[in-house]
């Protein structure tokens, strides 16, 4: 089980799927969320991804992709369809919201 490799996919690849409304969980803080992130993202920060119950397969990012490991693997070893975003909201060229969460 360690050695399980995290399925992951390019930031590009990503926003190509956006009609097909997949479940994006961005797992940076409060405020880094707030500044701009995938208008369709839920927000749950990596020190409260245990609390997460994804439905179905969900797509994790976070600034740059570690985070966002982090918290792939963890919901992997509970069993959950999970995908790293690769690069993160720092490689994101897709539109942006900011402001309210």
């Amino acid at each position: 089980m360690f050695f399980n490799r995290i399925p992951s996919i390019k930031t590009a690849d990503l926003e190509n799927q956006l009609s097909e409304r997949p479940q994006i969980l961005d797992v940076r803080e409060p405020h880094e969320f707030k500044a701009g992130h995938i208008p369709s993202a839920k927000n749950v920060p990596l020190r409260k991804i245990s609390t997460y119950t994804p439905k179905g397969k969900v797509y994790v990012i976070c600034q740059s992709g570690m985070r966002s490991k982090k918290a792939a693997k963890l919901l992997k070893s509970q069993g959950y369809e999970v995908v790293n975003v690769r690069g993160g909201m720092s490689a994101w060229t897709g539109n942006v919201r900011g402001g309210k969460a």
